[in-house]
């Protein structure tokens, strides 16, 4: 647990975050150094990036959706037998809900809880000596952090670095590296992010390239002598609480949208996960008591989820004894019918009252804080959980009354957002991704 960490983090969005923390994963492993990742934040893509660059998985820490002990208790499993933790920020680094010091879910909350210095990536493609100005404002803005020093990224030739390089001399913030411009570095992405790293075929050689550029272009001894950090404080409790001993959890590439500290916390717990695929026509296990359907993309596999009669007549018989939850992607599988782009509805497994399309996309992203309506496997009734919601798809039915929706919810600061998700008998189902349940 007292492994030091890092924290790759940035100005912005889109500067290069996930390119430096994939290159210097891939390249400390190399280097025969036990790394483990974490990702600060809600994201379920990058930590799969993260587990195949370092060979173990990767956890998502949440300053405003975790309570402190199951932050410190996923803190305790992303440092667990490491010699270095390498955590990558999301959005920029101060990036949060107004809320409580520590309570943001910025990047720097995190950096400050555990003591991990900051690695920030500048993008320099536009700017000069002014890069410096923002690396100095990101020293100066938050007392709690330690800026160790920058990577530059998209460096457009050596006279450019040589000016970049000159700025933040100025300012006494070490350059510990930096990447030239190169679009071949570039992952490929889709309306969510970037294509899951399951479905990359090339992933390996990919990060392969990006360990080479790692070790060409970075100072890889300055940058493992920056890393520091106390760990987590405290002792650490149980991540989540299980919603069944044996968990049929759907798993392929439709559904892969499982945050990695809930499928931990039930192993904790003594659970048991059986992974099925409904893209292969798999139905969840009869010899399971509780089923799961993470979110992914099933809008893109829409009509092979249709046709998938086996996987379909058997969630249906499943449902009519055992608990199932979907969330998002598996809410909208859960529903009755789920448009797709081109404007063609397909049949879905008719579970719950609701009806998606992906058609007419709008964003819908944000925490909720979810106080729950009815007895279920999220919780008790008024048991108080919170998600993340991150989609584009809709619902065209009505929204759903109090007598058979989840929960009420609010976003980040409390402002009511109505009801949410909708139930009926065993099966359950919402929008948001759970992070921290009751």
């Amino acid at each position: 647990m007292n492994a030091p960490g890092l924290l790759v983090a940035a100005p912005r969005s889109s500067s290069g975050k996930t390119t430096v923390t994939l290159a210097l994963m891939r390249a400390l492993r190399r280097r025969g150094l036990a790394v483990r990742g974490a990702k600060c934040g809600p994201d379920y893509i990058d930590p799969a990036f993260h587990q195949a660059a370092t060979g173990h998985p990767s956890f998502n820490l949440d300053s405003f959706a975790m309570p402190d002990a199951l932050l410190d208790a996923v803190a305790a499993l992303a440092t667990e037998r490491a010699d270095l933790v390498v955590a990558e920020g999301s959005m920029g680094l101060f990036d949060g809900i107004v809320a409580g010091e520590g309570r943001t879910g910025a990047n720097a909350d995190i950096a400050a809880r555990y003591g991990w210095p900051v690695l920030l990536v500048l993008d320099v493609s536009g700017a000069a000596q002014s890069a410096a100005a923002v690396a100095l404002g990101c020293a100066r803005y938050d007392p709690r952090l330690r800026i160790a020093g920058v990577v530059l990224n998209k460096v457009a030739s050596a006279r450019h670095r040589r000016l970049v390089e000159a700025g933040l001399a100025r300012v006494g913030i070490p350059v510990l590296g930096a990447l030239m411009r190169d679009a071949s570095l570039v992952l490929p992405e889709r309306h969510l992010g970037l294509v899951q790293a399951r479905e990359t075929s090339d992933l390996d050689a990919r990060l392969d390239r990006l360990a080479d550029l790692a070790e060409a272009g970075l100072d890889l001894d300055a940058i493992l002598a920056c890393a520091g950090g106390a760990g987590p404080p405290g002792a650490a409790g149980a991540p989540s609480r299980p919603p069944g001993q044996r968990i049929a959890v759907a798993s392929d590439a439709a559904f892969s949208f499982l945050y990695p500290h809930m499928a931990a916390g039930w192993r904790a717990a003594g659970a048991e996960i059986v992974a099925f695929s409904p893209l292969a026509d798999e139905a969840p296990p009869a010899d399971c008591d509780a089923c799961w359907l993470p979110g992914g993309y099933p809008e893109l596999h829409a009509g092979r989820l249709a046709a998938a009669a086996r996987f379909l007549g058997g969630l249906r018989g499943f449902a009519a004894g055992k608990p199932v939850h979907g969330e998002c992607g598996g809410y909208m599988v859960l529903g009755e019918g789920l448009e797709d782009a081109a404007g063609i509805t397909h049949a879905m497994a008719g579970l719950l009252p609701v009806a998606t399309s992906y058609r007419s996309r709008k964003l819908h992203l944000g925490y909720r804080v979810a106080t729950l309506l009815a007895d279920g496997v999220l919780g008790r009734a008024g048991s108080r959980c919170v998600g993340h919601e991150f989609h584009y798809a809709s619902e065209l039915t009505e929204p759903p009354v109090a007598a058979n929706a989840l929960a009420q919810v609010t976003d980040a600061e409390g402002v009511p957002r109505g009801l949410a998700g909708h139930r009926r008998g065993h099966v359950t189902g919402s929008f948001f991704h759970l992070i921290a349940g009751a």
